[in-house]
């Protein structure tokens, strides 16, 4: 029963870092209707940006908090300079966005090389807690932490501020939010480099579970569209139920079908698009 418990949290800890991810990436799409395959990239950097400052002697946390700011700023940069002038163009979102992915990835070989790193759990969580004859690291329950607060934070934007009330009436109608004088664009430009934020946070919070390399971009941009998916588009309490289904079932399936793992996930969400097109918490399109 304890290695049980201990494969069910491991599964929730892993989805709240697809959740971090995903929860970025569905912002994204949900206000801006902007398809950005380069989200994955942004996670790898970030990965790669705190393992630059570590090496230098910075501690875990600023690390981290320089590599969110960093890739924050890029977000804006991005958004400013290449995604403004392709919106409501969907083909050119995702020509743009692959490219930029590919120049990033190259960016990330190019100066870190192509070798295996991790980054170090910050002594404050290097420990593990007993849960019966199974010891489970402290590390994970704090990723765990994390993602709960994200999505504490999202709900109270949303609800209870007044910039959450913008975004919620730019989505429904952007002419109409211009017109009471709300400057929309800047709070397009705001989601996106808050988006990317989240990207840059799981991708450092990410380098102590499943490592640095090569791939590592595309193989959770896969994960996060298809918690996105599973969770409805637009919708971050959809991506935080996702998330965590996705984590649970890849991680029961590595142990018990480790060759068909990512098989079952697919067929959960190809269950969930024949049942419910527009995903669970997804608005269903008229």
């Amino acid at each position: 029963m304890s290695a049980i418990l201990a494969q069910l949290l491991t599964g929730v800890a892993y989805g709240m870092l697809y959740f971090m991810i995903a929860a970025g990436l569905t912002i994204i799409l949900g206000v801006m209707n902007v398809v950005n395959l380069a989200h994955g990239t942004l996670f790898m950097l970030g990965a790669y940006i705190a393992f630059t400052f570590i090496n230098d002697e910075l501690s875990f946390w600023i690390s981290l908090l320089l590599a969110i700011f960093l890739i924050a700023v890029l977000g804006l940069v991005l958004e400013k300079w290449l995604i403004k002038p392709v919106y409501g163009k969907e083909l050119e979102q995702v020509l743009l966005t692959f490219g930029l992915s590919f120049i990033i990835a190259d960016a990330v070989k190019w100066i870190w090389g192509t070798e295996m790193h991790t980054l170090p759990t910050p002594d404050l969580l290097s420990g593990s807690l007993s849960i019966g004859s199974t010891e489970f690291p402290v590390y994970r329950l704090f990723v765990v932490l994390v993602g709960c607060l994200l999505a504490w934070l999202l709900w109270y934007l949303e609800t209870k501020t007044r910039i959450g009330a913008i975004i919620r009436a730019g989505v429904d109608d952007r002419a109409m939010v211009s017109a009471l004088g709300v400057n929309v664009g800047l709070v397009f430009t705001g989601v996106f480099a808050f988006g990317a934020a989240l990207a840059g946070l799981s991708g450092v919070l990410g380098g102590p579970l499943i490592g640095m390399y090569t791939g590592m971009d595309n193989e959770i941009l896969v994960t996060s569209l298809i918690v996105v998916v599973i969770g409805g588009l637009g919708s971050w309490k959809g991506s935080f139920i996702g998330a965590i289904a996705v984590g649970v079932i890849e991680t029961f399936g590595k142990v018990w079908f480790p060759s068909l793992s990512m098989l079952i996930v697919f067929l959960i969400m190809m269950m969930v698009l024949i049942v419910r097109p527009q995903g669970l918490f997804g608005r269903e399109v008229v």
